[in-house]
């Protein structure tokens, strides 16, 4: 497949580079407020990132799994701009399936763009989830036990008597897949079991042990997990961060962000730079972590390298790490932690509507307690935004396309089934 792009010329700034993102509505917006252009790409011609005001060129790609082919589409965009500014322009990403790609061909790409990559071994580490396990043991970071399938004794599935958590050991490629079907049904990112046992004896589970990564769990709701963002320079030392906290997620506790917003703590900001610094991290990165409400002590889950929603509510806030990012990049300019505010929440209202109903179900939540949350707070949105209506109306206009197309699939069934019998 042939990529397709739409670069209108008169529409660029040629004083100032543009960036090319590999990223969706919040990275484009972060970039608007901090007044640097977008050129975004993505294999979905329907991305309602295009329709956002700050995008001010597209590109559609082939697949990612072809990766040859999307390669050379990032390729050739990078050749034009570099014609037209002289250099090469910043190449921004938000997905692990993005990155993935980047880290199979980093050093065709980094002839191309600038970019602030992890060293190959930590980059690999960071998307899989056992290699991260064996990295973060080597590198004394502040992980949650991993418990083996075989065994009796301490550290494993069958001497464990409290609870345990399963997750993919994979980030990418399995939505869709048998994996995520039968054992993480909705947006569930990890199950909890009550005892290692209960994970032993369940045939699902057994069936794909070896795509799972098995933890001691750490008890506690939303109100325990917490994040650490930043900007790390290339010997790990931590430029420019902030710290996140998670309201409401769905599914609950272990499910997608819902309803978030900035926080300070100086104990967690502390625990994370030295994270940054023993592995060493280099370039943007977002940690998650885990309070445990019997002892406080912190627990790291993961690391992700790559741009996340929560650089859009850190701008509306007062911190933009991607401008922080992107004069580090051109420029190597280097700021000092900023002050940021924490009035402003981040709301996905669909998901944050079934986190409620979620809630509701448990007893923990009256519908009175989750409309105040949402009404007394000032909130920005994961898709709609006053200054900046047109992914909204993009992603309606999908929505109902997906519908009809929908139907009049099940129409033609109808009719097809009908001349069959009719005939």
């Amino acid at each position: 497949m042939a990529h397709e792009l739409d670069l209108p010329l008169h529409r660029l700034d040629l004083k100032h580079l543009p960036v090319v993102l590999m990223g969706g509505i919040s990275l484009v917006r972060a970039l608007g407020l901090a007044g640097i252009q977008a050129i975004v790409v993505s294999p979905d011609p329907r991305d309602a990132a295009f329709a956002s005001r700050y995008c001010i060129g597209k590109c559609v790609l082939p697949p990612l799994e072809q990766g040859e082919a999307a390669v050379d589409a990032l390729v050739a965009l990078a050749d034009k701009l570099c014609n037209l500014y002289g250099r090469r322009v910043p190449l921004m990403y938000g997905s692990d399936d993005a990155l993935e790609l980047i880290y199979a061909h980093r050093e065709r790409l980094q002839r191309h763009f600038l970019l602030l990559l992890n060293d190959p071994d930590i980059g690999r580490a960071l998307i899989a989830k056992d290699r991260f396990q064996a990295l973060s043991v080597a590198r004394g970071l502040p992980i949650p036990q991993e418990l083996a399938w075989e065994g009796s004794g301490h550290g494993t599935l069958g001497g464990t008597m409290g609870a345990v958590l399963i997750k993919p050991s994979i980030k990418v490629d399995w939505y869709g897949s048998q994996l995520k079907d039968r054992l993480f049904p909705g947006d569930a990112k990890a199950r909890v079991f009550e005892t290692g046992a209960q994970v032993l004896a369940d045939p699902v589970v057994a069936l794909f042990r070896e795509q799972l990564t098995f933890q001691e769990y750490i008890p506690g709701g939303e109100d325990c997990l917490w994040s650490f963002h930043g900007l790390a320079d290339g010997q790990g030392e931590v430029l420019v961060s902030f710290v996140g906290r998670k309201i409401r997620t769905y599914p609950p506790v272990d499910g997608e962000s819902a309803f978030i917003e900035l926080a300070h703590d100086a104990a967690l900001e502390q625990i994370g730079r030295q994270v940054a610094r023993r592995l060493p991290l280099k370039g943007i990165f977002k940690m998650d972590f885990k309070r445990d409400p019997r002892n406080g002590e912190w627990y790291l889950l993961e690391i992700n390298a790559r741009y996340t929603l929560w650089h859009y509510l850190a701008a509306c806030n007062g911190l933009n790490l991607m401008r922080a990012a992107y004069d580090f990049l051109v420029d190597g300019a280097q700021w000092e932690t900023g002050r940021y505010r924490t009035t402003r929440r981040w709301l996905a209202l669909h998901l944050d509507f079934r986190a409620y109903r979620a809630l509701a179900d448990q007893g923990a939540m009256t519908f009175g307690a989750w409309l105040a949350s949402i009404l007394l707070s000032r909130n920005v949105y994961n898709v709609f935004a006053w200054s900046d209506p047109g992914p909204w109306v993009s992603f309606l206009a999908a929505r109902y396309l997906q519908k009809w197309d929908r139907a009049c699939d099940i129409l033609l069934g109808y009719v097809r089934q009908w001349r069959s019998t009719a005939s």
